[in-house]
């Protein structure tokens, strides 16, 4: 494994911004999510303000209707955005509940649809695909290795199990990680192997936000510098995919928001988080027209 911790800065965004240039150009792909089911999750991953096992102000509400659902995804795409995901709590989404975001799916009309409904079987996920989903999203989080420090209530093989069979239906798949969980520089190395060989389509960077509640809730947040290695190793590593930054980056990179762009990322999830403030599609497109990117 390249030591990308000690690697010179400079030199590691320079390389990533390289490999960036010659995959993707300048163009920054956009996406956003709707958080379609929230809370009450029966999984105990210890960072998670949905999960049933702790204490935590978040909002919980079932499957939004169709008409809210079709509506504000709509919406989104009016205002410019490449692709939505459509996202439940829990571990599996019910049979019933993947129907009718299946049905509300068929009714959409002028964008990319992404859905992230956790371990769903064969038909359940060719079910979305056959109503026009054509991305599944499941981060496996972090290192096979490192995962039981987060999670003890479903295996990590469960999740790469899940990326696997929807890549085998012809899905594109969405895989990344949460990083800022203690994990070591070969965990996060270790993942990137994963989905290298996996060959997902996107791969979701998130950085912890410490949420109040959760057992990780006095977890420090990684550094700007820590968090643009990971950035960089990711796209040098995984040069063909999309590397696309989510969760966290409000609290990571403060007002230091328009240094991701020196990492070699290709994408960006804007708007609100599944439980957290984000930053408006305004704001990031006016960052990134600055900076010389489209």
């Amino acid at each position: 494994m390249d030591d990308f911790s000690e690697m010179p800065l400079e030199e590691l965004l320079y390389e990533a911004s390289q490999i960036r240039q010659e995959q993707f150009g300048n163009n920054i792909d956009f996406c956003a999510i709707i958080n379609v089911k929230s809370g009450r999750c029966a999984m105990n991953c210890r960072f998670c303000a949905q999960s049933s096992h702790y204490a935590t102000k978040t909002e919980a509400y079932p499957l939004l209707n169709a008409e809210t659902l079709i509506s504000e995804t709509q919406e989104q795409w009016n205002r410019g955005i490449h692709r939505i995901g459509w996202v439940a709590s829990g571990c599996a989404t019910s049979d019933d509940d993947v129907s009718k975001i299946a049905d509300a799916a068929t009714q959409c009309n002028g964008g990319r649809l992404c859905a992230s409904l956790g371990q769903l079987d064969r038909e359940a996920l060719l079910k979305l695909k056959k109503a026009g989903i054509t991305r599944y999203h499941h981060n496996l989080e972090t290192s096979e290795a490192f995962y039981p420090n987060i999670c003890d209530t479903q295996k990590w093989s469960d999740r790469l199990a899940t990326v696997e069979r929807a890549k085998n239906l012809g899905l594109e798949i969405c895989c990344g990680g949460l990083f800022g969980l203690g994990e070591s520089w070969q965990d996060r190395y270790d993942l990137a192997m994963v989905l290298r060989e996996i060959s997902v389509d996107s791969i979701p960077i998130n950085f912890l936000n410490p949420i109040a509640g959760t057992p990780f809730a006095g977890r420090p947040i990684l550094s700007v510098e820590e968090s643009l290695r990971v950035l960089a190793m990711f796209r040098i590593l995984v040069p063909n995919a999309a590397i696309r930054i989510c969760g966290g980056r409000p609290a990571t990179f403060g007002n230091r928001q328009s240094e991701i762009l020196r990492a070699g990322l290709n994408a960006i999830m804007t708007g609100n988080y599944l439980t957290t403030s984000g930053i408006s599609s305004e704001s990031d497109r006016n960052m990134i027209q600055l900076a010389g990117f489209c």
